[in-house]
């Protein structure tokens, strides 16, 4: 089993992947289909390619986009895992306390 501190780490990694919006915009376009590091590009015109691959390279240790080679294309995908793994471990707590004390407020 990994170690807590890994995923602590693990954790960083992914926040800190989630906090630019150019990312996160590389994300939304992942999540609707996959992309080749040229059709990537060409969908954030106002970045140069160098500055795209920096980005990926943020996503990739993050473990949220995936790469694999077909041929001399690199396809990339979103890996939904690491995002996933943030919502059991911040997100549905808190939202299932949110809506027990909106319950608890309404008199339920």
């Amino acid at each position: 089993m990994n170690d807590p501190v890994d995923k602590g780490s693990d954790d960083d990694r992914v926040f800190k992947a989630l906090a630019s919006p150019v990312r996160r915009r590389m994300l939304d376009e992942l999540k609707r289909s996959e992309h080749t590091t040229g059709s990537l590009c060409a969908l954030l015109p106002e970045l140069d390619r160098t500055t795209v691959l920096q980005h990926l390279r943020v996503l990739e240790r993050a473990e949220l986009v995936t790469g694999r080679r077909i041929g001399r294309e690199r396809r990339l995908s979103l890996a939904p895992l690491p995002i996933k793994r943030i919502y059991d471990r911040w997100i549905s707590d808190y939202m299932h306390a949110a809506v027990d004390l909106l319950d608890r407020l309404d008199g339920g």
